[in-house]
C-alpha cells in the first residue's frame, strides 16, 4: 500500500503539490494565530525606564467592572498619592524608594511628544550622565539622542504645550526605546497636571531580601498594586495591562484562517480525488476492495499533508514573528511586548490541520471507494453533477443562518452590529462552498449560455463543460468566492463603521475653526487668548477620555467604557431634552436620556463616574442630551475631565466665528506651536483611534485573501492540467490550440465572474446590515476604486493562470496526451 501510495504521489505531482501548498499555508497561519494568542495570555513586557527597580508600585493598570467580566486598560495613567512614598520608605526591608512623575515635554523643534521626568527617577532606568551634571532649577538633562548642542548652551523645551528656555546641564544615556527629558525634581513637580500625585514608585529591597516576597508584604491602599518581574512593564507601557484585545484579534484571525483552510483544502482534495476516478476504478476492477481504495487515497493525502504540516509549522514561527512585527510597528500593540510562541500554538495548529485534512479526505474518498467499478469507469468519462442530501441540508442551514445573521444585524446597536454582522461573510461563503456544483448550474441562465454560444464552437464547448464539470469548477469557484467575500466584506464593513463613527462624533460638535497642538495638548492659557480674538463668537476646550458609571451601576457598559467629552462652551449640537448645558460647570455631567431612564436618574440626581485615571467622582446631572444612536457620550466640564487625563490639558479648542473664518484662522496662527485648521482636524484626530481597528481588519483580511488567492491558482492549475487527454482528443478531431485555449478562457471567465458575484452577495449580507445599523441607510462608505480594483485582481489572477497552464497541458503531441 505504501509503495502504491508513493507511486501515486510521483505521477500526480501537480494535484498533490496543490494540497501541499494549501496545508502548508493553513498550518503556518494557524501557528501564527496561536502565537498571538499565547502572547496575549502571557503579556511578557520587560520594563525599560523602570527596569532598575525590582518592585514598581503604581495604580492598577486595568479596570475590572464590579459586576462584569473581563478587563480593559485605563484610558489615562493611573497615578498614586505622594504620601505613599514616605509610607513605603518606612516599611521594613525597603532600602530605597524612588518616585517617578511624567508630563508632556518636547525639545523644540520637535514633532514627537516625549515625556519629562524629575532627575531622581533617572535611577530607575538607569540613566547615566555622559557629560555635565544633574539639573538645577532652570536646567535640563536630555537623552543623548535628543542632544543637538553642547552642555551649557540654551535649549527650548515645550513643557505642557508652552515653550520655555532651559540651560542644557547634561547629556545622559540609557537603554530605553523612547528618549526622556529630565528636570530638576522641584521644578518637575510644578509641571504636573495633578499635584500631590506620582505615576509610579520604584522600591529597592534591602540586600538579601526577595523582591517577590517584599512585594507581598507591602501595605498598599485600594487600587494600588506592586509589580515585579515582567509585570512591571504594565506600569510603563499602556496596552499590556490586559490581554483581551490581543486575544480577540488572535481569535478572529485564527477562526478566519481555519474556515478558509477547511473550505480550500476540502475543495482541493475533492478535486484531486475526483480526477483519479479512472485509476480508482481500475484498482476496483483488479480486485481491490472499497476499504483498500479508501485507505490508499487517505494514505497518499495524509502523507503529503504531514510533510506540508511539518514545513508549515517551521514557517509558522517566522510568519508569527512577521505579523507581530507589523502590529508593533504600527503601534497596535506596545513594542516592548515580547512575542511568545511555545509548544501549545504548534500543537493546536497541528491537531486542527490534521483534523481538517482527515475529514476532507475521508469525505472525498468515501464515495469514490463505494461505487462499483463499471460505474466508476463511466463516471471518469462524464462526471455526474450530484450533491448529496447531507450537503443540501448543510448548505440550506448555512444559507438560512446567513440571512438570519444579516437580518438581525439591522436592528442592533453599532457596536453589536460590528461584532455580530461580520460572521455573515463566512457563513455565506460556507453555504456557497457546500452547494458549489448546484450553484454553478443554477447560474448558467439562458442569457449567459446564449452569450457563450455566440462565441462559436469554443463557447458551445465551454457551456457543455460548465454543466458536466460543475463539480470540478466548483473547486475553482470556492477560493475566488472566499477571497472576494473576505476582501470586499471586511474592507467595506470597516470603512462603513469608521465613517459612521467619525460622522457621529464630528456632526455633534459645532466648530468653524479647530485649534490643536502637536506637543501633547493645548495649554490652559490658550482658551482665553482664543476668546479674545476679534470675530470669535464662542470657543470651548475639548477633552476626550473614557470611563464608566458605577453609582448606580450601569450594566450597559461593563468592560467597554463610555466615551467622555469635556466641553466648556456652546459647541455641542445634541438636542437637550431636560436641563441646560449652560450649567455644565464644576462637578456636573450631562447624560443621554436613554441612560438616565435605565439608571432611574434625572436632572438634579447625583451619580458616581469612574474616570480614565481610576478616580471615582461624584457629579450632579444637569442635562439630558441626545446623541447619535449608538454613539452617545457622557458630557463633563472640560476642566474636570482634563484634571483626570494623563496630559492634564485639552486635546483641542473648538471655535465658532461671527466673521470671516480665514481672518480668525490667521489671527490664531500666532499661538506658539498651534495648528489651526478647519473641521477636518476633528475627524483627523478622532480617526487616529479608529484606524487601529481598521488596520487590524485589513491585515487579517489581507492574509486570508493571499491564502485564498494562492489556493485558487493551485486549483486552476490542477483542473486544467488534468484535462490533457481531453485536449488531445479535441486536437485529433480538428480543434486548434487557439480554439481550445479560447474555450478554457471562456470557462475561466465565467467561473471567475460567478465567484465574484457570489462573493459580493455573501459580503452584502454583512455590509448592508452593518451600514443600516450604523448609518441608517444601506449604502456603505469607502473608496469606490476598491471594487473595480479587486475585480481586476481576480481576472488578472485567473485568466493568465489558465492561459499558462493551458499551454503546458497542450505541449505534448495529441497521441502522447491520449496514451498517458
Amino acid at each position: 500500500m505504501i509503495r502504491l501510495a508513493l507511486t501515486g504521489l510521483r505521477f500526480r505531482a501537480a494535484a498533490f503539490l496543490a494540497i501541499f501548498i494549501a496545508v502548508l499555508l493553513g498550518s503556518a497561519l494557524l501557528a501564527a494565530a496561536g502565537g498571538l494568542l499565547e502572547t496575549g495570555l502571557r503579556l511578557n513586557a520587560s520594563p525599560q525606564r523602570l527596569a532598575a527597580a525590582p518592585i514598581v508600585v503604581t495604580g492598577r493598570p486595568a479596570y475590572q467592572p464590579p459586576n462584569g467580566n473581563g478587563s480593559v486598560p485605563y484610558a489615562e495613567r493611573h497615578s498614586v498619592d505622594t504620601a505613599l512614598v514616605s509610607d513605603l520608605a518606612r516599611t521594613a526591608d525597603v532600602a530605597r524608594v524612588v518616585p517617578d512623575v511624567s508630563f508632556p515635554a518636547v525639545v523644540a523643534p520637535g514633532k514627537d511628544t516625549l515625556l519629562g521626568h524629575g532627575w531622581a527617577s533617572a535611577a530607575l532606568a538607569p540613566y547615566e550622565l555622559m557629560s555635565g551634571h544633574a539639573p538645577g532649577v532652570g536646567e535640563v538633562v536630555v537623552d543623548r539622542r535628543l542632544a543637538s548642542s553642547d552642555v551649557g548652551s540654551r535649549v527650548t523645551v515645550i513643557v505642557r504645550g508652552e515653550p520655555r528656555e532651559f540651560v542644557l546641564a547634561g547629556i545622559a544615556s540609557g537603554a530605553v526605546e523612547t528618549p526622556s527629558i529630565f528636570f530638576n525634581d522641584v521644578q518637575a513637580r510644578e509641571f504636573l497636571a495633578r499635584a500631590g500625585r506620582v505615576d509610579a514608585i520604584g522600591v529597592f529591597p534591602a540586600r538579601g531580601v526577595s523582591a517577590a516576597e517584599l512585594a507581598e508584604r507591602l501595605e498598599l491602599p485600594a487600587g494600588v498594586v506592586a509589580l515585579t518581574g515582567d509585570d512591571r512593564g504594565a506600569a510603563e507601557f499602556a496596552g499590556v495591562a490586559t490581554s483581551l484585545p490581543l486575544i480577540i484579534m488572535s481569535g478572529v484571525f485564527g477562526g478566519m484562517v481555519a474556515v478558509v483552510m477547511a473550505l480550500v483544502v476540502s475543495a482541493t482534495i475533492g478535486l484531486s480525488v475526483r480526477q483519479r476516478r479512472r485509476e480508482l476504478a481500475l484498482l476496483r476492477a483488479s480486485g481491490a476492495t472499497p476499504a483498500q481504495v479508501k485507505k490508499l487515497v487517505v494514505a497518499e493525502t495524509m502523507l503529503v499533508s504531514l510533510l506540508a504540516l511539518v514545513a508549515g509549522l517551521l514557517l509558522g514561527r517566522t510568519m508569527g514573528s512577521w505579523i507581530f512585527g507589523l502590529l508593533t510597528g504600527s503601534g497596535i500593540v506596545p513594542s516592548a511586548l515580547r512575542f511568545g510562541q511555545g509548544v501549545l500554538p504548534f500543537a493546536g495548529a497541528a491537531v486542527l490541520t490534521i483534523a481538517v485534512v482527515r475529514v476532507a479526505v475521508g469525505v472525498a474518498a468515501g464515495r469514490a471507494a463505494r461505487i462499483r467499478p463499471i460505474q466508476a469507469l463511466a463516471e471518469a468519462a462524464i462526471p455526474p453533477v450530484v450533491v448529496g442530501r447531507v450537503r443540501l441540508i448543510m448548505g440550506a442551514v448555512f444559507a438560512a443562518l446567513t440571512v438570519g445573521v444579516g437580518g438581525s444585524t439591522v436592528f442592533m446597536s453599532p457596536t453589536n452590529a460590528a461584532a455580530i454582522g461580520g460572521p455573515a461573510v463566512l457563513t455565506g461563503s460556507i453555504a456557497v462552498a457546500v452547494l458549489g456544483p448546484v450553484v454553478i448550474r443554477a447560474m448558467l441562465i439562458p442569457r449567459i449560455t446564449a452569450w457563450l454560444e455566440r462565441r462559436g464552437t469554443s463557447g458551445v464547448l465551454a457551456v457543455i463543460n460548465l454543466r458536466v464539470r460543475a463539480v470540478q469548477f466548483a473547486a475553482v469557484l470556492v477560493p475566488i468566492m472566499l477571497a472576494t467575500a473576505i476582501a470586499v466584506g471586511n474592507i467595506y464593513s470597516t470603512t462603513t463603521q469608521q465613517k459612521a463613527a467619525v460622522e457621529a462624533y464630528t456632526d455633534n460638535l459645532a466648530a468653524d475653526v479647530v485649534v490643536t497642538s502637536g506637543t501633547g495638548g493645548t495649554p490652559s492659557g490658550w482658551i482665553e487668548r482664543v476668546r479674545s480674538v476679534e470675530g470669535v463668537l464662542a470657543a470651548s476646550e475639548l477633552v476626550r477620555s473614557k470611563g464608566w458609571i458605577e453609582e448606580p451601576y450601569d450594566t450597559s457598559h461593563t468592560s467597554d467604557p463610555w466615551p467622555l467629552l469635556g466641553i466648556d462652551g456652546p459647541v455641542y449640537r445634541g438636542k437637550v431634552r431636560a436641563g441646560s448645558l449652560d450649567e455644565l460647570t464644576g462637578d456636573t455631567v450631562a447624560l443621554p436620556p436613554g441612560v438616565a431612564k435605565q439608571l432611574k436618574v434625572g436632572v438634579g440626581s447625583e451619580i458616581g463616574v469612574r474616570l480614565g485615571d481610576d478616580a471615582l467622582v461624584k457629579v450632579r446631572v444637569v442635562a439630558l442630551v441626545e446623541g447619535p444612536s449608538g454613539y452617545e457620550s457622557l458630557l463633563l466640564p472640560s476642566e474636570l475631565l482634563a484634571a483626570h487625563t494623563t496630559a492634564g490639558m485639552a486635546d483641542q479648542i473648538l471655535v465658532r466665528t461671527s466673521s470671516s473664518v480665514d481672518e480668525v484662522r490667521s489671527a490664531l496662527a500666532s499661538l506658539p506651536g498651534a495648528t489651526v485648521g478647519s473641521r477636518e482636524l476633528l475627524a483627523a484626530e478622532y480617526d487616529a483611534g479608529l484606524g487601529v481597528d481598521a488596520w487590524i481588519a485589513y491585515l487579517l483580511a489581507g492574509i486570508a485573501i493571499a491564502y485564498a488567492a494562492i489556493a485558487s491558482i493551485n486549483t486552476i492549475a490542477v483542473a486544467v492540467l488534468d484535462r490533457r487527454r481531453e485536449f488531445g482528443l479535441q486536437r485529433l478531431t480538428g480543434s486548434t490550440r487557439r480554439q481550445i485555449g479560447r474555450m478554457l478562457l471562456l470557462e475561466s471567465l465565467v467561473v471567475a465572474v460567478f465567484g465574484l458575484v457570489l462573493g459580493l452577495v455573501a459580503a452584502c449580507f454583512s455590509i448592508f446590515p452593518i451600514a443600516i445599523a450604523t448609518r441608517g441607510w444601506p449604502l456603505p462608505s469607502g473608496p469606490l476604486w476598491i471594487l473595480p480594483t479587486w475585480i481586476a485582481v481576480v481576472l488578472l489572477l485567473v485568466l493568465p493562470t489558465t492561459a499558462l497552464t493551458a499551454r503546458l497541458a497542450m505541449r505534448p503531441r495529441p497521441m502522447d496526451a491520449i496514451t498517458t
